[in-house]
C-alpha cells in the first residue's frame, strides 16, 4: 500500500546542455501548438516507443542498411516524446511530479537497454563496448537519481552535454556509418562505432567520478556541519 507524502517537493531541475537555450524556446513553442487531444502520458509512450524502435533498427541494420536511415527518424521521435512531455505538462499546468519523475526514468531504463541490445546485435559494434555503453549509461543516470534524492537538484546534463547533445551525435554516426562503417585513427583501422563507443564509455565514467565525488564532497560537509 502506497503513502502520499504531503511533504514532497519536485527537485530543481539544472539543464546546462551546449542547445539549451534555443532548444527550450523551440519546446516551449512547440507546447503551446500541441492539438488539446495530446497529452504528456502520450509524448513519454512515443518517447518510448521510438527509442525501442531505433534499438530494432541498429538490430537489423547488418543486414539492411537502410535501416540506419529509419534509426535517425526514430531517434527523433525519441526526442519529441522525451523532450516534450514535461514541457506540455508545465505549460497546461497539469504536472505530477512524482509519477512524471518516475515513469519518465523508468523508460528511458526500458528504452536504453533496447538501444544498446540493438546495437549489440547489429554487426558495426563489439557487443563487448555495447554493453560498456549501457553499463556506464545506467551508472550516471544511477548517480543522478541519488543526487536528485539527497540534494534536491536534477542534473539533467554533465559537462555541457544532455540527452538531446547525444541524440545528435548518434544521428550523425548513424549517417556517417550508412556511408562508411570503418574509421582510421592515428594509422589503426576501427569500426566507426567501436571508436565512438569507446570514447562515450571513457566519457560517461569520467563525468560519473567527477559527480560522485563532488556529491561526496557536498553531502560530508553539510551532514557535518548539521551535526551528523
Amino acid at each position: 500500500m502506497s503513502v502520499w507524502n504531503p511533504g514532497f517537493a519536485p527537485a530543481a531541475r539544472l539543464q546546462e546542455s551546449l542547445i539549451a537555450g534555443p532548444e527550450k524556446r523551440v519546446l516551449l513553442w512547440m507546447a503551446e501548438h500541441t492539438p488539446p487531444a495530446l497529452n504528456p502520458d502520450h509524448l513519454t509512450a512515443l518517447g518510448l516507443l521510438a527509442q525501442c524502435m531505433a534499438g530494432v533498427c541498429y538490430a537489423l541494420a547488418g543486414r539492411h542498411p537502410q535501416a540506419l536511415l529509419m534509426g535517425v527518424a526514430c531517434l527523433g521521435l525519441n526526442w519529441l516524446g522525451d523532450s516534450l512531455d514535461g514541457t506540455l505538462a508545465r505549460v497546461r499546468d497539469c504536472q505530477r511530479p512524482r509519477y512524471g519523475f518516475y515513469v519518465d526514468h523508468v523508460s528511458d531504463t526500458v528504452g536504453a537497454v533496447f538501444l544498446m541490445g540493438g546495437l549489440a546485435l547489429s554487426d558495426f559494434v563489439h557487443p563487448g563496448i555495447a554493453i560498456g555503453m549501457l553499463v556506464a549509461f545506467l551508472a550516471l543516470s544511477i548517480e543522478s537519481y541519488l543526487a536528485t534524492y539527497t540534494l534536491g537538484k536534477f542534473h539533467m546534463s554533465h559537462w555541457k552535454f544532455g540527452p538531446t547533445e547525444l541524440r545528435i551525435l548518434l544521428a550523425a554516426g548513424n549517417l556517417a556509418l550508412f556511408h562508411n562503417p570503418a574509421v582510421t585513427v592515428f594509422g589503426t583501422g576501427w569500426r566507426l562505432f567501436d571508436f565512438g563507443g569507446a570514447i562515450a564509455i571513457v566519457g560517461m565514467s569520467l563525468m560519473f567520478a567527477a559527480a560522485a565525488a563532488r556529491h561526496v564532497r557536498l553531502l560530508y560537509r553539510e551532514d557535518r556541519a548539521a551535526g551528523g
